[in-house]
């Protein structure tokens, strides 16, 4: 079980700890005064109030001992960058995922020793794009990636008198029918290599094939049992 410690109150420090699975991990958040400790704790999270500045006491919460991961939101770039540098030198093997509110702060963040980088201006831009020039890409996103807790990836080969035999892979309608993600494709005509499904390259699938999928597991069974039983469930 990893331990993780959260620096810095925000939206996206909150959003972080209540996405982190609790039977994963065990989370401590790191504050700065009594009032925003209070409120963390009101939600449920372990919370302590120590002065990041000082070394001493961010070894007495595991940093440089039992800390896997940190996470640095504080609001200003020179907060993340100074508990980076201290991180650091704590613990040479510290995974820190720090966020950048100035985007030329971010070389800063991986010079002092950041393993990440999070951008959130990039991360909206993007979306933002994506919502607008891929917008079915973007929904099946929503429904998969970013509102499911349970995801797992699945080999799933296709047995000979399958419905998916001599059909296209661009028409599995994986997305719509079944919530899931095809992440690629491994052609036994080819060899066991696996290809990607990242370009709109139609491919004939045959028995044999094996369909490489991302997705809640109770989706994955239910896809399985109907390419297995050679018949279409319209969800």
């Amino acid at each position: 079980m990893k331990q993780i410690v959260v620096f810095g109150y925000s939206v996206m420090s909150l959003e972080v700890m209540k996405r982190l699975n609790s039977k994963q991990h065990t989370l401590l958040f790191v504050s700065e005064d009594e009032d925003e400790a209070e409120r963390i704790t009101e939600q449920g999270f372990a919370t302590t109030i120590i002065d990041f500045r000082n070394d001493d006491e961010l070894t007495a919460i595991g940093i440089g001992s039992s800390v896997d991961i940190i996470f640095c939101f504080y609001p200003t770039d020179s907060d993340n960058v100074f508990l980076t540098i201290s991180a650091r030198a704590l613990d040479k093997e510290l995974t820190i995922i720090a966020i950048v509110d100035d985007p030329e702060s971010a070389e800063k963040l991986l010079a002092a020793g950041a393993n990440k980088i999070i951008d959130p201006y990039e991360i909206c831009a993007k979306r933002t794009h994506n919502m607008l020039t891929k917008p079915d890409v973007t929904n099946m996103l929503d429904n998969t990636v970013f509102g499911q807790h349970d995801l797992n990836i699945a080999q799933i080969e296709i047995p000979s008198g399958s419905y998916l035999e001599d059909s296209k892979s661009s028409d599995l309608g994986l997305a719509e029918k079944y919530n899931l993600i095809l992440i690629g494709i491994v052609d036994r005509e080819l060899g066991d290599a696996l290809h990607f499904a990242i370009s709109e390259k139609k491919h004939i699938l045959n028995a044999g094939d094996v369909l490489v999928v991302l997705g809640p597991s109770r989706e994955i069974k239910h896809f399985k049992e109907v390419v297995n039983g050679g018949y279409i469930c319209w969800n």
